[in-house]
């Protein structure tokens, strides 16, 4: 079984013809990508790292039964593309109450994405006295807001664990040759291990970057890595328009962005998805967005975000895509009970399991949003595991990168991240 896209409720505001034929124009985009041939050619190492990932996770799955053993706690440090992909899959997979999960025991917690005094004022109280990990990833290990959170890190490791014993708890993923982190970790006899030159941070989960997190969370990375590798057998290497998934989600939102849709919000059922949204909104937002052009790629938990932007969705300006993400099984069952006062009138629903009052929510709310104005791409996810999120995350890969050239920019640069930080910097007084 595979994820697949269903764009039947997309067919009242572009036709089925229209996504046929604009699919068919992509392929020229997906040749170019294949061959290296267009902008950002240089970044595109990430398009075999299924295939090339898969030597690395028996190294990456033995360092990171080391570390579940040495400590019950990993702190990740990392921002963007360093951490959103390895959070997603986690917070995917995970029970979210940490006292039930049972099969993880071991807890990882994510740092250096921000700069929030309090934020990390709380994090060192909660380590104090705790044996723990860092893995600490960076390219250069000078970016601001990682850096700063591996400073204050490292002291809080020196006085809990013993000295002798410190290089022990550190990974650094990293350049393989320079930058200020590849010369503290060969200094200080870190295990390390390397960022290609040719993945960008976005385009980075399958990569040391997010495998070792992801396994040390205990997680099965080679399901992960083989759910991305079918993936791209069903993408990168299919030059079939109509069976290609990514042509068609690439060609469909782009169609519906000519038309005046500005905003696309990525919506689930599932709150465990949440950071499979948040690392969505990276990915598309700083590929796609630059040049005066690009979707706006925003982000909903429904239904709880119904009683919130619910309203703005159904009547407010009519430049939203909706793309859901839509989990068809579930890995736990319960049921709704009976009551015998039936004073919430809800005895209608006894016996029925949760999940099937969220199906129909989900499907009333697609077709109150449909006749409102607002289409909806449905992308369907069988069951939530590493396999399955493998597919979906190499799927929203691919088809940005394929997006990106039908928009006419380069999905691989991003040359306005620099602009707070050279004020912020000058703000600091920075002498350089």
């Amino acid at each position: 079984m595979q994820i697949d896209i269903d764009l039947t409720n997309c067919y009242s505001f572009i036709s089925e013809n229209e996504i046929a034929e604009e699919a068919e124009k992509s392929v020229h985009y997906l040749e170019t990508l294949v061959k290296r041939t267009g902008p950002g050619n240089n970044f595109l190492g990430w398009l075999d790292l299924p295939e090339e990932s898969s030597l690395l996770t028996d190294k990456i799955n033995i360092t990171a039964e080391e570390l579940r053993s040495q400590a019950p706690v990993t702190v990740v440090i990392g921002i963007g593309g360093s951490y959103l992909g390895a959070r997603a899959v986690a917070e995917s997979l995970k029970s979210p109450l940490p006292l039930v999960d049972n099969k993880r025991q071991h807890e990882l917690l994510f740092a250096g994405q921000n700069i929030s005094e309090d934020f990390h004022s709380s994090l060192l109280a909660y380590l104090d006295g705790k044996h723990f990990n860092i893995i600490v990833i960076s390219k250069s290990g000078t970016t601001t807001e990682s850096a700063i959170a591996f400073r204050i890190l490292k002291k809080q490791l020196e006085k809990n664990v013993p000295t002798n014993r410190l290089n022990k708890h550190i990974i650094a993923i990293t350049d393989s040759k320079k930058g200020a982190l590849r010369l503290l970790a060969d200094r200080e006899g870190y295990t390390s291990f390397i960022i290609p030159d040719d993945v960008g941070g976005r385009y980075s989960v399958l990569t040391p970057v997010g495998l070792l997190p992801i396994a040390v969370a205990g997680f099965n990375i080679s399901e992960f890595v083989e759910g991305a590798a079918q993936m791209a057998f069903s993408t990168r290497d299919n030059n079939m328009a109509k069976s290609n998934p990514a042509l068609l989600y690439a060609s469909a939102r782009n169609l519906l962005y000519k038309k005046g849709k500005l905003i696309e919000i990525l919506v689930n059922y599932e709150p465990s998805m949440h950071f499979i949204a948040e690392w969505w909104k990276q990915l598309f937002g700083e590929s796609e967005g630059k040049e005066g052009k690009g979707i706006f790629p925003a982000a909903a938990d429904l239904t709880t975000d119904l009683h919130s932007l619910g309203q703005y969705m159904q009547d407010g300006e009519r430049i939203l895509i909706e793309t859901v993400l839509s989990v068809n099984s579930h890995r736990s069952e319960l049921t709704i009970p009976s009551d015998k006062e039936n004073l919430d009138e809800l005895n209608y629903l006894a016996g029925k399991r949760l999940s099937e009052v969220n199906a129909k929510a989900e499907e009333g709310t697609t077709m109150a949003h449909v006749a409102g104005g607002v289409p909806v791409i449905r992308i369907n996810i069988p069951v939530i595991n590493e396999r399955y999120l493998g597919q979906l995350l190499y799927f929203f890969e691919i088809s940005c990168a394929i997006s990106g050239y039908l928009l006419g920019v380069n999905p691989f640069d991003q040359p306005g991240v620099e602009a707070y930080k050279k004020n912020m910097f000058r703000l600091l007084g920075k002498s350089r």
